[in-house]
């Protein structure tokens, strides 16, 4: 369809709330109902957020990756094999043939250089190549092409190399058109400013338009080297109130509702043009402690905060059904996950420990949320068992791209989030939750412990060696030892795992929700 057609198309979908006579989406279009304003960039280069990763996931091909069908297999994307060297130092893939969206074949060239720009643009995501040895100094030494189908890298740290791979599974990795983006660039960015609402890929589908807090419309690529979309677009329209995503889905609409309550999926029970599927995520939903904050600071302040929190009744009401009580970094289905579940609500034990750290009648802390659901509801069960302990809670609400920007610049004293992590690996959440070496204003990585100003020279060297660690028992046994230690002194308070119940149109199959937002692929979504 053309753009201006497609454009015309997203137009014309009933405004919420309007009278007029709903009708079916399109037989060979897939609507999608989700709230997607933490969509801020759809750069791979630059994006971090759930939203956007998922998004971009569908729009870009990456080196490698774990297909939909089965993400317990590492399978080549850009890449059709690859060798690894006996010191584990040199990696090297042949590329299969395949185009970007504007036909012009993709090289190793445009490998090499999506690569070193994630290095060279230091976004947030950086920090997920950084770690392999690669600076802005050696970046174009370390990855280079080799022949026009031959990409080869060097790292100069000692990890694992089922790590490194792994990494080249994460959006970060994405194959970006190298002339496509130059032609865009400004003032040095390598197309980083027009690539933040267009795209120069090579995935299953094509970006036709992004209108940021409106809708993002996708075109199936038919030269995809996995086969053609079996759809020929693909709307995601962001719909923060759950009402009205249960309104369209009901209606004919939207064929998936990605946000609905517990009662409205229960609503749907005996409805048969509607199905509930629940799939496994891998979010960590937490509330963060900046220990910049003076009460914070202490230790004993911490642990009783997290025995103020009513996980069981939160999870057994508004967030029934959604989430899981779990309370260490790693989510389950990872290696190493643990079942260390310590904390439970007991203000009394929370007020023995606030009085042993001199604060007998509870001080102010203000905490940032979310202004949607269910983060309002978590905030504001939090601010009433907390203030069971004596701490007065004032909820500072926000479109949760302004809490992001809060967080990120270390603005925050408690501040509710969610994590995701970026690649199959056990490294990916403990680099960020568990690693803080500089607490300085500007560090070369910005980890989630240094967001929290949480410096943990020790257990940054524990995380470190558990990344370098061989054996798997032995690996299993680090990283269980290091969920314990954040868990019982981290300024995290973790608090959920995601269990994400959708609700589809039953006319519609093949829509899985992977367990990251990076394995969530659209292409294999079937409409009857």
């Amino acid at each position: 369809m053309h753009r201006r057609l497609l454009l015309a198309a997203v137009a014309a979908l009933p405004l919420l709330g309007a009278s007029a006579a709903y009708a079916a989406t399109p037989a060979d279009t897939i609507v999608i109902a989700k709230q997607i304003d933490d969509l801020i960039s759809l750069d791979p280069g630059e994006d971090y957020e759930l939203s956007g990763v998922e998004v971009a996931t569908n729009i870009y091909d990456r080196l490698l990756r774990y297909e939909a069908d089965d993400v317990s297999k590492l399978i080549g994307g850009a890449a059709e094999s690859w060798t690894i060297s006996p010191d584990g130092k040199v990696f090297t893939f042949k590329l299969r043939q395949s185009e970007f969206h504007d036909g012009t074949p993709v090289t190793a060239e445009d490998v090499a250089f999506s690569l070193q720009r994630v290095i060279i643009l230091d976004k947030t995501p950086a920090f997920l190549f950084t770690q392999l040895g690669w600076t802005k100094d050696n970046v174009k030494d370390q990855v280079k092409a080799t022949a026009p189908d031959v990409l080869q890298f060097t790292i100069t740290a000692d990890l694992a190399p089922s790590l490194v791979l792994n990494l080249m599974t994460s959006i970060t990795a994405s194959v970006v058109e190298k002339k496509l983006a130059l032609e865009h660039e400004e003032k040095g960015d390598l197309g980083n400013g027009w690539l933040k609402s267009h795209s120069a890929a090579s995935g299953a589908y094509k970006l036709v338009a992004w209108k940021p807090n409106e809708s993002v419309v996708l075109e199936a690529n038919p030269k995809f080297h996995f086969g053609a979309p079996s759809n020929k677009r693909v709307i995601l329209r962001h719909v923060p109130e759950t009402a009205s995503q249960l309104l369209l889905l009901t209606k004919g609409d939207a064929d998936v509702a990605r946000n609905l309550s517990p009662d409205q999926l229960a609503s749907l029970a005996g409805n048969k043009d509607v199905k509930v599927e629940t799939f496994a995520g891998s979010d960590s939903w937490y509330m963060s402690m900046n220990v910049a904050e003076e009460h914070l600071k202490n230790p004993k302040v911490r642990q009783a905060i997290k025995y103020l929190v009513d996980y069981k009744g939160m999870t057994d009401s508004f967030l029934k059904g959604r989430f899981f009580i779990h309370q260490t970094f790693l989510p389950q289905g990872f290696l190493g996950a643990s079942d260390y579940n310590p904390f439970t609500f007991d203000p009394a034990k929370a007020k023995a420990l606030l009085a042993e750290a001199g604060y007998p009648a509870g001080f102010d802390l203000k905490l940032d949320a979310p202004n949607s659901s269910p983060w309002t509801e978590i905030a504001q069960s939090l601010q009433q068992t907390l203030g069971q302990g004596g701490i007065k809670v004032s909820i500072q609400p926000a479109e949760l791209k302004s809490v992001l920007g809060t967080y990120r610049s270390r603005k925050h004293q408690l501040l509710i989030v969610n994590w995701g992590p970026d690649y199959f690996d056990p490294h990916t959440n403990a680099d960020s939750f568990a690693r803080n070496t500089d607490n300085s204003d500007k560090p070369a990585t910005k980890p989630l412990a240094w967001r929290n100003s949480w410096y943990i020279p020790e257990i940054s060297a524990e995380t470190a060696a558990a990344a370098k660690e061989l054996d798997t028992a032995k690996r299993i046994a680090m990283y269980e030892d290091l969920q314990k230690k954040v868990t019982d002194d981290g300024p995290f308070v973790l608090m959920f795992q995601s269990s994400q119940p959708d609700a589809i149109r039953a006319n519609v199959t093949g829509f899985h929700e992977g367990l990251t937002e990076d394995i969530t692929f659209y292409r294999l979504i079937k409409k009857n």
